[in-house]
């Protein structure tokens, strides 16, 4: 397994203005919740997944920064599906994968 380049996606994410909230295992939560983004097998390529409760439409633009700021730093930012953020048992939240 190859290491993962948190600092520069972090470089990435703050160029793009916005921060990260939380990076657990191969996921990067934003501080806003409307997408994370999600480390593969290929150092420099990334799934960006949606919030399934978030404006699309009004996401268009901030992706589209990120990407091009990705892009600039030599990393792919590549369109994954859409997830969900709920309550769980205690303290914890439960993420849930939306395939078509």
């Amino acid at each position: 397994m190859s290491l993962r380049k948190l600092g520069v996606v972090r470089e990435i994410i703050e160029a793009a203005g916005m921060n990260i909230s939380h990076a657990y295992d191969d996921l990067v939560f934003l501080d806003h919740n409307a997408f994370l983004l999600q480390f593969t097998d290929e150092q420099d390529k990334l799934l960006l997944h949606s919030n399934h409760e978030a404006d699309k439409a009004a996401l268009k633009d901030a992706i589209a920064k990120l990407k091009g700021v990705a892009r600039a730093h030599a990393m792919t930012f590549i369109d994954g599906c859409d997830y969900s953020l709920s309550p769980a048992d205690d303290e914890n939240l439960r993420l849930e994968f939306m395939t078509a």
